[in-house]
């Protein structure tokens, strides 16, 4: 656990810290800006949002376990502790570093919608828009936990998902984020008695400290611990899953469940000062983090400084620019033509960077890549590993909206993601409502690398994600910083496509914001380690040092554990 001496000793500073003058908020050295330490281990490192997730991974590790098993032992427990953020009714997105080979790997386990479900299908039933149980796609984690594990487990699945089982049968301690975030995101659905009979113990949300179990949720990990993807897709569980879908109307059948299959994909990349940043491909919005880049490398940032009036206008100008694109252009890439190679080039940047001007632009628009130009060209939990033997694993996973859509079928113990409502019911865009197609995902695991050093890194929180992604490979590239203070550092948000509106955290220098505010960005200032700034883990590798480096978001009630070795 963290010494909670240190806590407040850090929180005192970053409290004394905050009534400085602009001057000399703007004058700090922000690579030593950070409340808390790396964990440094010469083994393996689990980072996650949780501290005792990470402990179930570390765990594992400590057991011959490989960076997969332990990610998935840490999300399974994750699954547990903050149920409103993950579980196995949701998504999940991996890349994997594999030492030995030196080769990068991702896998898409997000899941589709049902072969019954179309636009036109939604107009036979008399609905012009999707009900909850609409928004329910096949769950994908569970398959992506099994393909990682085939290809990359070294203990038995049951091995990985004994600490989750463990913790759903005999009880958690409810954190104080999650706390907050179960009376804030679960009280809306108490009147909803398959909900409140698991997530609502006495009719309402735990409270910090409270003991909550979940024997249910430990039975279907049980069983997916026994039979593996087919002890979630076939049998009790699925049977649960299709009988809601019955009673309130649904598409899915049992075939949806039994056929969907996880996708190993190629990570997509780009390059910033000598960097190279790694993302998950379409149908994620990974590749506008990387456009987003491309458009902040064309000007000075470094020369700026950190958080500098004129460095955070271009960032905010390149955030609208490349969600511009990504909201036109990015859907499932099996259903539609997405131009990645075009989105994420380096010639569309140089473009999108010359609209970038003294002022804040209220009304950002897409691209125009015509086919000429194509012809041309060839809320989540995130959690990071490391092993022994340098392996290493980003991993991020959803229910979509916290706790889905409030949907749980009896006797399973989780929410049902409600993914399927990031689809639009527009025809014949790139993320149109069609069968079996994947929705536009919003979350996305990162990697960057730099000769002999490789960063796992995630920053969870919807539609922020790749711009938080582009804020902390700017913090580690551009400024020196380690992966702890990268993470910890003032950040800004944007949540919505247009608008000038933006969030910023105290800690940014006032004389910044009133200058912003003079340029046009409407800007609205919260407290420092705001939540909704997203909440990161990173684990860092130097071929050239034998020790690993591990950091957590002070946003979040995470911790970086090393694994035990005595």
């Amino acid at each position: 656990m963290r010494n909670p001496l240190k806590m407040s000793i850090a929180f005192l500073l970053v409290w004394l810290f905050a009534g400085t003058s602009a001057l000399a908020q703007e004058q700090q050295d922000p690579a030593r800006e950070q409340a808390f330490s790396m964990t440094e281990s010469q083994y393996g490192i689990v980072a996650s949002s949780q501290t005792v997730a990470s402990e179930a991974g570390a765990a594992v590790l400590a057991k011959g376990g490989s960076a997969v098993d332990a990610a998935i032992a840490a999300n399974a427990a994750l699954g547990v502790i903050e149920p409103m953020m993950n579980g196995v009714g949701g998504d999940l997105f991996a890349i994997v570093y594999d030492a030995k080979t030196g080769k990068l790997y991702g896998i898409n386990a997000s899941g589709w919608s049902p072969k019954g479900l179309s636009i036109a299908s939604l107009k036979g039933k008399g609905l012009t828009d999707l009900r909850t149980i609409d928004e329910v796609t096949v769950p994908g984690a569970v398959a992506g936990w099994s393909a990682l594990h085939e290809r990359f487990g070294k203990l038995p699945l049951s091995e990985d998902l004994a600490p989750a089982i463990a913790l759903a049968k005999d009880g958690i301690g409810v954190p104080e984020t999650d706390a907050d975030n179960w009376k804030t995101y679960g009280t809306p659905f108490v009147k909803n008695p398959a909900f409140a009979s698991v997530y609502m113990p006495g009719g309402k949300a735990p409270v910090a400290g409270q003991l909550f179990k979940n024997p249910e949720l430990a039975q279907t990990l049980t069983r997916i611990a026994e039979h593996g993807r087919d002890g979630f897709y076939k049998g009790p569980t699925a049977e649960a899953i299709l009988k809601l879908e019955r009673k309130l109307g649904g598409f899915m059948q049992a075939d949806d469940l039994t056929e969907f299959q996880p996708e190993w994909v190629q990570p997509i990349s780009t390059t910033y000062h000598g960097w190279t940043v790694y993302e998950m491909p379409p149908n994620g919005q990974g590749e506008a983090a990387l456009a987003m880049l491309n458009i902040m490398e064309r000007f000075p940032i470094k020369e700026w400084g950190h958080n500098s009036q004129k460095a955070l206008h271009v960032e905010i100008e390149a955030k609208k620019l490349a969600y511009a694109d990504l909201r036109r252009y990015v859907g499932d890439p099996k259903a539609s033509h997405v131009p990645t190679q075009i989105l994420i080039s380096k010639a569309l940047a140089a473009r999108r960077a010359k609209l970038i001007t003294d002022r804040a632009n209220c009304n950002v628009l897409p691209s125009d890549i015509t086919e000429q130009l194509m012809h041309q060209s060839s809320d989540t939990t995130y959690l990071s590993v490391v092993d022994s033997e340098g392996n290493e694993v980003s991993l991020i996973q959803s229910n979509a909206g916290a706790f889905g859509g409030g949907l749980v079928a009896p006797g399973t113990g989780f929410v049902l993601q409600n993914r399927g409502g990031g689809f639009t019911m527009k025809p014949d865009r790139a993320n149109t409502l069609r069968p079996r197609t994947r929705p536009l995902h919003t979350i996305i695991p990162g990697f960057m690398t730099n000769g002999k050093r490789r960063i796992a890194f995630g920053i969870m929180g919807g539609f922020n994600q790749p711009l938080a992604h582009a804020q902390f490979v700017s913090n580690v590239v551009d400024f020196g910083m380690n992966i702890q203070a990268a993470l910890g550092a003032a950040r800004w948000t944007k949540r919505d496509f247009g608008g000038c509106d933006v969030w910023m955290e105290n800690g940014i220098a006032p004389g910044v914001i009133a200058g912003l505010r003079k340029q046009g960005h409407e800007v609205t200032v919260w407290p420092r380690y705001f939540q909704s700034m997203g909440r990161g883990n990173a684990v860092e590798v130097d071929a050239g040092s034998p020790v690993h480096l591990g950091a957590s978001d002070p946003r979040a009630d995470g911790e970086a554990i090393p694994e035990p070795k005595f």
